[in-house]
């Protein structure tokens, strides 16, 4: 870059050695001679100042040390998108690209270098359905249509980290880019449009836009979004957002919403964003959010806020209170929830309990912390939470008669699917609420029957086992006993309690207690050479 530099660059994005900034002064700083640029860095620590020197203020920075004045030819304004994806994907010339071939042009016969090697980059650009062009200092389109009739056939394209400064830019690529459906932003710091701003047909096809880190904020979302018509995956990561206005007829085709590591978004701004039809998905890690509430939707009902959302990812937050977890259960549509390293998942409650506590809350769960919910986990979950909160119950005025069963509000807005798992299995005996001793094994000790179903000819014995034990263990016990391998031992377990109904034990890690085997339950024991 040459010293003869006017206002136009600033606000230009650059690069110097590595390190990204945008320029935000141009000019001399007495008392040196020459030409300076005055840059804001994207890392603070790379500065030495706020943009003054000597008691001048030339330019602000949002951080005290994150400016510099730097020498312009030091500094790299980067390239355009074409001569970027020349550099990145025209293969170089081969051993015969340079022979001179002949070929006829009229009458005359004329000499031609290289004609082979210019047709094959054409074909080779042409082609080009996905590009990533991460981290090549793009800063613009380029010469009007040549990316058009370069390489027409884009569809998927990462152009995160590099040196666009505008959305204007971003419109100029994609405008030529007529099948474009994935595009990818991320770290580049876009000054978009402030004003009402003319519908642009650049996006028509567009379905996924990445826009991680790059300064956008919500109202810029909303005015830019009547350009995405078919978008079904936004996201908006680490911008530093706070949801400030309801959507009006924008984003309404998105079903996937990521506001990670917006720390400014409260449970409040979550309703605005309630209604749009149809999200499926959205990702809330790192807001910090601690609470929410369906004011819409009272204890067993369902609210009308979020009626498509299917998948919710609320990680490293703080949610600490159950309530949380019970409010969940009023959403429509929800199967799949994540919500790993907040203060409740990471308390001093076993985090296995804390599985079964959450599955038991709420009621169409299918998947948690990306572990599928079985059946028969389901099932033990629910018996192990109806136990566990069973003397709370009474306490509270619950009864095993339906005519006299009138537990308190308070409980019943703690507990909200306490009654519906009593009607499912049965209001809980006093005997199961007894008072356990946890540190006594003898408190521990489940007395269990054992029984042969293939093998008439054995005879029915009882055996005393801790509900820790694991299911391996127990298979090893009983290979001992039958002089049968481990490998070849079947086991389930029928109770009381389900007449009928037998249960597999078929996850050979897990303890007798994560299947909710109670005292009086049967073993069933089956082995592969048994008739």
């Amino acid at each position: 870059m040459n010293d003869t530099l006017t206002l136009d660059v600033i606000g230009r994005r650059v690069e110097v050695n590595g390190e990204h900034a945008t320029v935000r002064f141009s000019g001399v700083v007495p008392p040196v001679t020459g030409l300076w640029l005055g840059v804001e860095w994207d890392n603070p620590a790379r500065g030495r100042h706020d943009g003054s020197h000597e008691g001048t203020v030339y330019f602000k920075c949002r951080h005290p040390t994150g400016g510099s004045f730097i020498r312009p030819n030091k500094v790299n304004f980067g390239v355009d998108f074409l001569t970027a994806i020349k550099k990145r994907y025209v293969l170089g010339d081969g051993p015969e690209d340079g022979k001179e071939q002949i070929v006829t042009i009229g009458n005359k016969p004329v000499e031609t270098i290289g004609f082979d090697s210019i047709i094959r980059q054409q074909s080779q650009l042409s082609n080009l359905q996905e590009i990533s062009l991460r981290n090549c200092t793009v800063n613009c389109a380029g010469d009007k249509g040549g990316i058009a009739k370069t390489c027409p056939n884009i569809r998927k394209a990462d152009l995160s980290k590099n040196l666009l400064s505008s959305w204007d830019e971003v419109i100029a690529i994609a405008d030529q880019l007529k099948y474009l459906e994935v595009l990818n932003l991320s770290e580049n710091l876009l000054k978009f449009p402030t004003g009402s701003s003319s519908l642009t047909r650049a996006f028509s096809t567009l379905k996924v836009l990445v826009l991680n880190r790059t300064g956008i904020t919500w109202a810029e979302v909303l005015q830019c979004a009547s350009g995405w018509p078919v978008l079904e995956e936004l996201y908006l990561e680490s911008n530093n957002i706070s949801i400030s206005e309801r959507p009006a007829d924008v984003l309404q085709t998105v079903k996937l919403l990521d506001v990670s590591c917006n720390r400014l978004i409260d449970e409040n701004q979550l309703f605005l964003i309630a209604y749009l039809p149809r999200l499926e998905q959205l990702i809330l890690s790192d807001t910090g959010i601690s609470s929410v509430h369906f004011p819409d939707a009272g204890i067993g009902c369902k609210t009308s806020m979020f009626p498509s959302l299917q998948y919710l990812v609320v990680n490293d937050n703080q949610i600490s209170q159950w309530s949380f977890i019970n409010e969940l259960d009023k959403l429509q549509s929800l199967h799949t929830l994540s919500c790993i390293r907040n203060p409740l998942t990471e308390g001093g409650k076993e985090a296995q309990t804390t599985r079964q506590f959450i599955i038991a809350r709420i009621g169409q769960l299918k998947t948690l912390n990306k572990c599928e919910i079985l059946p028969e986990e389901r099932r033990g979950a629910e018996l192990d939470y109806r136990k566990s909160f069973g003397k709370e119950w009474k306490r509270a005025g619950g009864h095993q008669s339906p005519d006299k069963n009138r537990p308190s509000e308070d409980f019943l807005a703690a507990h909200p699917r306490y009654q519906l798992l009593c009607l499912k299995y049965g209001a809980p005996e006093d005997g199961e609420l007894k008072t356990q001793q946890p540190f006594l094994l003898k408190n521990q000790l489940l007395t269990l029957k054992i029984k042969y179903p293939n093998q008439l000819d054995q005879k029915i014995i009882e055996k005393q086992l801790p509900d820790s034990m694991t299911i391996h263990k127990v298979k090893g016990l009983l290979s001992r006993l039958l002089k049968v391998p481990v490998s070849e031992l079947l086991l389930s377990y029928e109770s009381p309690k389900m007449p009928g109904r037998e249960i597999e034990l078929e996850n050979d890690q897990q303890s007798l207690q994560f299947y909710s085997v109670e005292n009086g339950d049967c073993l069933l024991v089956r082995w592969l050479t048994a008739n």
